[in-house]
C-alpha cells in the first residue's frame, strides 16, 4: 500500500510556481477592468486597484500590496502603472507584467490621441476654445487640492515643511533643475534615516490604502515568494538588455538618421531623460515638462499645457499620459515633409514609447530583489523626504498654472540670480478668476469629485463662449 504522504506530496518547486488558481485569461479580464476604471489620478487609481486586487479578488494581501507600492513610489514614472506591472508580474511572470502594464495605459493612449487630433483640427474653433477655457479653471483647482492633500500626508513636522518650502523656492525663484531638487531631497532623507534622526522616522508613507486589512496568508498568492520572483543575475542581465534595447534603439536611430535639432530626435531624447527623473508622480513632473515644452522647445503655449492636462484628467490611465499630447503638438507644428497630423501621431506614439518602456525595466529588474528585501529605514526616510519636496514641486506647478490662467500678460524680471514671471495686474482675466473660484469652492468646500467638476466647468466655459458671441 502506498504511503499517503507520498501520494499527495508535491515537489516544492511546482508548489511555489503557479498554484494560486488564477488563470492568465481571468487575469487579463481583471486588468482590462482596472484599466477602464483608472480615473482620478494616482491616488484614485491605487485605491481602485487595492479594492479590486486585494479586497475583491484577494490575489495578494495588504502587506504585500504596500510593499510593492513603496517600491513603485521610489521609482521614476507613474507609480500606479508600475504597481500594476509589479502585481501582474508576481501573478503570471513577465507576460503578466506586460499585459497589466500595457492594458493600464492603452485606453488613455487611445483617448488622448483622439482628443489630440480633435484639438489640432478644431482647436481654433470658438466652441473648442470655450470648452478648454472651462477645463483650465477646473484643472487649476484640482492641482491646488493635490498640494493640500499630499501636504497633509507628507509634512508631518517642521523639517518636512522646511524641505517643501526650500524645494518651492529653488524651483520658482531660482529655476533649479527638477531632478537636482529630488536628488538632494532623497540624499538628505537617506542620511537622516541612517542617522536615526527623529524628524526622518517614517512609517508607511501612503497612509491607509483600503478599509479592509487582508492578510497575505488568506490570498491566492499566499505569504511565500514565487519561484520566478527570486533574484537571478542571469535573469537581471537578460531583462535589462532587452528593455534597454527596446528603449534606446529608436532614440539612437533617430539621432543617427535625423540628427540633432529635429523635432522627433528632441522628443525622443527629452522624454527619455524625463523617464529617468520623474520622481514624485505626475503633478510633480508636469511643471518640468511644461516649462521645457513651452519655454525651451516651443512645442506648446502655456494655456495648451493646461488643455492637455484637462484631457488627461478626464480620460482613464496615468496623468503622465499628457506627455503624449505634448509630443503630438510638438511634431504637428514641425512636421517637416510629413503631413502635420501624421507627424503629430508619430510624435505622440514616440513620446508614449520612451515614457513607458522604462517602467517595465524598473519593475522587471528591481522587483525580484524587492521581494527578498525587508523594511529598510533609510530608504523609507528617503521616500518620505522626497514626498515632502514634491509638495513644493507641485506648489510650483500650481503657481505657474495660476499665473498663466488668471493673467493675460506676464513680464520677466531678474534679480540676484532669481528669475521671476510677474503678472501684469491690469491683465487679470475676470471670467477665468470667477470660474476658478467656483471650481475651488466645489473641490474644497463641497468635496465634489474630479469628473463632475471638470464637466461642470467645461459646460460653463461653453455657455460663457455663447454669451460672449465667440461660438
Amino acid at each position: 500500500m502506498a504511503n499517503p504522504e507520498q501520494s499527495v506530496s508535491t515537489p516544492p518547486s511546482l508548489a511555489e510556481a503557479h498554484d494560486h488558481g488564477v488563470s492568465f485569461a481571468d487575469a487579463m479580464g481583471v486588468w482590462a477592468r482596472v484599466a477602464m476604471l483608472s480615473f482620478g489620478g494616482p491616488a484614485g487609481q491605487i485605491a481602485m486597484m487595492h479594492r479590486i486586487i486585494v479586497e475583491e479578488k484577494r490575489w495578494i494581501g495588504e502587506t504585500r500590496f504596500l510593499h510593492a507600492l513603496n517600491y513603485c513610489t521610489l521609482l521614476p514614472g507613474p507609480e500606479a502603472q508600475q504597481l500594476a506591472i509589479y502585481i501582474g508580474w508576481l501573478m503570471h511572470k513577465t507576460r503578466g507584467g506586460l499585459v497589466a502594464g500595457i492594458l493600464f495605459v492603452l485606453p488613455g493612449a487611445i483617448a488622448i490621441m483622439a482628443l489630440s487630433w480633435i484639438y489640432a483640427i478644431f482647436g481654433n474653433v470658438g466652441a473648442v476654445q470655450a470648452l478648454f477655457f472651462g477645463l483650465k479653471a477646473a484643472v487649476l483647482a484640482i492641482v491646488l487640492e493635490a498640494v493640500l492633500r499630499i501636504g497633509r500626508r507628507a509634512l508631518r513636522n517642521n523639517v518636512m515643511v522646511g524641505l517643501a518650502a526650500a524645494a518651492f523656492v529653488a524651483l520658482f525663484f531660482f529655476d533649479a533643475p527638477f531632478p537636482l531638487v529630488i536628488l538632494v531631497a532623497g540624499i538628505i532623507g537617506f542620511v537622516g534615516g541612517r542617522a536615526g534622526w527623529a524628524s526622518f522616522r517614517s512609517g508607511n508613507g501612503h497612509g491607509k490604502v483600503g478599509a479592509k486589512q487582508v492578510a497575505d496568508a488568506d490570498t491566492a498568492l499566499g505569504e511565500g515568494v514565487p519561484a520566478h520572483a527570486r533574484p537571478s543575475v542571469g535573469w537581471s542581465l537578460k531583462i535589462a538588455a532587452v528593455c534597454l534595447l527596446l528603449w534606446f534603439v529608436p532614440v539612437l536611430a533617430l539621432l543617427v538618421f535625423l540628427g540633432q535639432g529635429n523635432v522627433f530626435t528632441d522628443i525622443a531624447i527629452f522624454f527619455s531623460k524625463m523617464a529617468m527623473v520623474t520622481f514624485g508622480g505626475a503633478y510633480a513632473v508636469l511643471a518640468y515638462v511644461a516649462q521645457q515644452g513651452v519655454d525651451h522647445y516651443g512645442w506648446l503655449k502655456p494655456g495648451e499645457m493646461l488643455d492637455g492636462l484637462g484631457m488627461a484628467e478626464t480620460t482613464p490611465g496615468p496623468l503622465i499620459m499628457v506627455t503624449q499630447f505634448v509630443g503630438f503638438m510638438g511634431a504637428y507644428r514641425a512636421p517637416g515633409l510629413l503631413n502635420p497630423l501624421v507627424a503629430g501621431t508619430l510624435g505622440g506614439l514616440l513620446t508614449t514609447w520612451v515614457t513607458f518602456v522604462p517602467c517595465f525595466l524598473w519593475i522587471f529588474l528591481g522587483a525580484p530583489f524587492m521581494e527578498t528585501m525587508r523594511s529598510n529605514k533609510a530608504l523609507s526616510a528617503a521616500l518620505s523626504t522626497i514626498t515632502a519636496a514634491v509638495v513644493g514641486v507641485i506648489l510650483n506647478l500650481a503657481v505657474w498654472f495660476a499665473l498663466h490662467v488668471l493673467f493675460r500678460d506676464l513680464h520677466e524680471i531678474s534679480l540676484l540670480g532669481m528669475r521671476l514671471d510677474v503678472p501684469v495686474l491690469r491683465s487679470i482675466n475676470i471670467p477665468s478668476l470667477v470660474l476658478t473660484l467656483g471650481a475651488m469652492l466645489a473641490v474644497f468646500r463641497f468635496k465634489i469629485g474630479v469628473i463632475p467638476v471638470l464637466a461642470a466647468c467645461s459646460i460653463l466655459g461653453v455657455l460663457f463662449g455663447v454669451a460672449m458671441g465667440s461660438i
